[in-house]
């Protein structure tokens, strides 16, 4: 009899374990995978913003000929730089680095279109603005992304 409830106690604090302490583990332990992923997201979406807005605070000096192009080499090399460290953090899988990368794909196009057109001495091309509002859009996405942990 002493042996039938001994077993029973440990029959039970076994069933506990299943049932409670293996699925708090799991929560704690894939919630701080998850929130690392998520700031790592975080921080990846914060850098494509920055450089979108160092592109979008400079480009009003080279909208009409003709160029400095010193000065507009400076403005190149400094919003390269920023897709580079935009790039650089956002190596993970989840959809929020991948929509980020597409969107510094996309910025790193268009600046070297721009390129070509000032180095050229033309004005600049149509649908400027219209790619860097998708730029930007494909940016909130990469946010919403995150905020929604994926």
């Amino acid at each position: 009899m002493k042996g039938l409830l001994k077993l029973a106690v440990v029959v039970a604090i076994v069933l506990l374990i299943w049932k409670k302490g293996v699925p708090w583990w799991e929560a704690h332990r894939g919630g701080a995978a998850k929130s690392t992923a998520s700031a790592a997201g975080d921080s990846c979406v914060e850098l494509a913003e920055k450089a979108s807005e160092t592109w979008g605070s400079g480009l009003s000096h080279f909208v009409n000929p003709p160029y400095d192009l010193s000065a507009w080499g400076d403005f190149r090399s400094r919003t390269d730089a920023a897709i580079a460290r935009a790039e650089s953090q956002c190596s993970c899988g989840q959809e929020s680095c991948a929509k980020v990368r597409q969107a510094m794909g996309d910025l790193r196009s268009l600046a070297s279109d721009l390129d070509n057109t000032i180095r050229a001495g033309s004005p600049p091309p149509d649908g400027l603005v219209q790619r860097q509002e998708q730029i930007d859009n494909t940016i909130n996405a990469a946010r919403d992304a995150v905020r929604a942990g994926t």
